[in-house]
């Protein structure tokens, strides 16, 4: 029992932290102590203090307020990006493992050719030709995303549309999309979901990236890439100006990946032995 509850805390801390996370975003409003925009040039560089709490940036805009409405981008992305990834990497592994031939052949050389290049450098060209903004961002994260959903329910469909109960209900003229309601899509969620997770976290994760670039949020809207990449510059002046969204960044994305282990864990029939 120790170690089941040893084993259980980082997946609590992750779910509670998601839980903050969705939280904060959806009562930014109304837990923000000011709008993240307003300007008060005489809190310019402010350190913590009661009436801001993570002090101020160069422009005296309050950096919770900030830090808080960055919880919102971050959560639409990953929402967004891990939606439309989950829905065309399933889809099209889903083809390629039940059809095999030429579907399998064209979907996999697809997939080569996008795991050739660097999943960022790749979302730096393509945000970089269609303009930075946050809906090009989600485009760029979600073109390279759907990758690995791919893969994983190609490899799943391929093993399970061999067994008998498929094969029974093949014989008994059932069609297609009632066999992968059925019998195919149940069998190849558990691994869809642990890979979400981890998906979400590299969705934050990128976009951050993007923003720090410049090629993601634009201002004067808040994100916690281009929160770091403003205080980069008084990093030994004001270290509070990264160290929240660098903080906060840290916290999620490693709260997603213990809760994708622990899911992996849990939702992974051959570790709980036979029941």
């Amino acid at each position: 029992m120790g170690a089941v509850s040893l084993r259980n805390v980082p997946a609590a801390f992750g779910a509670a932290v998601l839980v903050a996370l969705v939280g904060a975003a959806l009562a930014a409003p109304w837990l923000a102590p000011r709008p993240p925009d307003e300007i008060r040039l005489q809190d310019s560089l402010k350190g913590p203090c009661a009436a801001a709490l993570l002090g101020a940036d160069p422009l005296g805009r309050d950096v919770l307020s900030r830090l808080l409405y960055g919880a919102r981008v971050s959560v639409v992305v990953a929402v967004a990006t891990v939606a439309v990834s989950l829905f065309v990497g399933t889809l099209l592994g889903l083809l390629a493992g039940y059809y095999g031939g030429l579907v399998d052949e064209a979907v996999m050389r697809v997939v080569d050719v996008l795991l050739a290049f660097p999943g960022i450098l790749l979302a730096i060209a393509l945000t970089a030709v269609l303009g930075p903004s946050l809906r090009n961002v989600i485009l760029a994260l979600s073109l390279l995303g759907w990758v690995g959903y791919a893969r994983i329910v190609r490899a799943q469909v391929m093993s399970v549309r061999e067994r008998e109960y498929v094969l029974a209900a093949r014989s008994v003229g059932a069609g297609d999309a009632w066999i992968w309601r059925r019998h195919i899509l149940p069998n190849v969620l558990a691994p869809v979901i642990v890979e979400a997770t981890f998906g979400a976290a590299g969705a934050i994760l990128g976009e951050a990236g993007l923003s720090f670039l410049g090629l993601g949020t634009q201002p004067p809207h808040p994100s916690w890439g281009s929160m770091l990449n403003e205080g980069r510059q008084f990093l030994f002046v004001a270290p509070h100006l990264t160290l929240a969204p660098g903080v906060a960044i840290m916290a999620v994305v490693l709260s997603l990946n213990f809760l994708g282990d622990a899911l992996r864990d849990s939702l992974d029939v051959r570790r709980r032995g036979p029941s």
